[in-house]
């Protein structure tokens, strides 16, 4: 058997922690390694005690999720971040993914989506639950137009036709099996074109990819 992932709670409300921990360590592919009630208390408690997964509220005093994650995934060896959220804080949630998080959770999901979430994320090749993150993201767009660096539509003019095409599937909330029907090819060569949108995006992983697909206008709510 392979090890389990670790996982770290960061919250500050510790009855949120403690049913988080109770759903995790119910799996025998998942473990709490590492809790905390504010972002300066996990990073200092992460230097010492590595983990795979990281859970991370937005707003905490000490130190906030945002802060948190910006200096956490500022490391090339960082965990994966995952920021729990809620619907009013989704200016936060889109700063926390440019800040390096890895996807977004609703803080009121239901206790499969959230171990989905955390398997999907350490895995790195899916976008976390779709239809949410989807969803999550119109609204975001809809609600902070935000104009694109130039850079960004630099790296998208070197994507070629069915790189852009692939961009736009990851971006309705396809996964790689579904993008592979959709487009007639092997599921083998869409992971092929998802590492190289990656790479020229310069995206640490498929949200952001995203992210950067709307903000360019690549994609449209409601498209």
């Amino acid at each position: 058997m392979t090890d389990p992932v670790r996982v770290a709670l960061v919250d500050d409300q510790q009855l949120v922690r403690a049913g988080f921990r109770m759903v995790i360590d119910s799996q025998p592919d998942l473990t709490v390694a590492v809790e905390a009630g504010d972002g300066a208390q996990a990073l200092r408690l992460l230097a010492d005690h590595p983990v795979d997964v990281v859970l991370m509220d937005v707003r905490m005093p000490t130190m906030d999720g945002l802060t948190a994650t910006a200096r956490l995934t500022a490391d090339p060896d960082a965990p994966r971040v995952v920021v729990l959220t809620t619907f009013d804080l989704d200016e936060y949630v889109l700063e926390a993914i440019r800040a390096g998080a890895s996807g977004f959770l609703l803080k009121d999901a239901p206790p499969e989506e959230m171990l989905a979430a955390i398997r999907t994320v350490h895995r790195g090749d899916a976008v976390i639950a779709p239809s949410t993150t989807r969803r999550l993201l119109e609204h975001l767009v809809t609600a902070m137009p935000a104009a694109a660096a130039p850079a960004q539509h630099d790296a998208l003019a070197e994507l070629t036709e069915r790189e852009r095409e692939v961009l736009v599937l990851m971006a309705r909330g396809r996964s790689n099996t579904e993008i592979a029907g959709d487009l007639f090819v092997a599921e083998a060569t869409v992971k092929t074109h998802v590492g190289r949108v990656l790479a020229k995006l310069g995206a640490r992983d498929r949200v952001q990819a995203v992210v950067t697909a709307y903000e360019v206008g690549l994609v449209r709510p409601g498209s």
